[in-house]
C-alpha cells in the first residue's frame, strides 16, 4: 500500500449508531438512484435528530444501505460524509484521533505517518471539491 489510506470496502466505517447525515441534494440523488421519491427515502431510511437528517442503522448496527459481504447499496451516490472518511477534520487535526481511526480502519496504512495522511487528505478533499467525485 503506497497511500496513507486506500479503501478496502470492508464496511467498518459503516457501523455505529447514526452518524451519517444527508443533505437535501443527497436525498434527491439517493432517492433517484433507488427509483423512489424523496419522501419514501426519508420515511423508510432516515430519521431526524437535532434538526438534521440521518440515515438509519439496521439491526446489525450498520448503515441500512450496507450489506455484509456485498458492500454499500448506494456506493455511487453515497453521502459526502461517507466519501470523506477517514479524512474528517478530527483525524486530520489530531494525531491521537487519527491513531484511533488507524486502529479501527484496515484501509489506513499502519506504516503511514500522520503528516502523510494529512497530505493525502488535503489532496483528496481538494479533488472532491473541484470535481465532485470521490474514490
Amino acid at each position: 500500500m503506497h497511500n496513507s489510506f486506500e479503501c478496502k470496502m470492508c464496511g467498518v466505517c459503516c457501523y455505529g449508531e447514526g452518524g451519517i447525515t444527508v443533505q437535501d441534494d443527497e436525498v434527491e440523488r439517493i432517492a433517484s438512484f433507488l427509483t423512489i421519491n424523496d419522501e419514501e427515502l426519508v420515511h423508510n431510511f432516515c430519521q431526524k435528530r437535532n434538526n438534521k437528517l440521518y440515515i438509519k442503522t439496521g439491526k446489525n448496527g450498520a448503515c441500512v444501505f450496507f450489506k455484509d459481504g456485498e458492500g454499500c447499496d448506494i456506493q455511487s451516490v453515497k453521502p459526502a460524509v461517507c466519501y470523506q472518511w477517514p479524512f474528517y477534520s478530527a483525524n486530520m487535526e489530531d494525531e491521537n484521533n487519527w491513531r484511533m481511526a488507524q486502529e479501527a480502519c484496515p484501509g489506513i496504512n499502519p506504516n503511514s505517518h500522520h503528516r502523510k495522511f494529512v497530505e493525502q487528505g488535503k489532496l483528496e478533499l481538494k479533488d472532491y471539491q473541484f470535481n465532485g467525485k470521490w474514490r
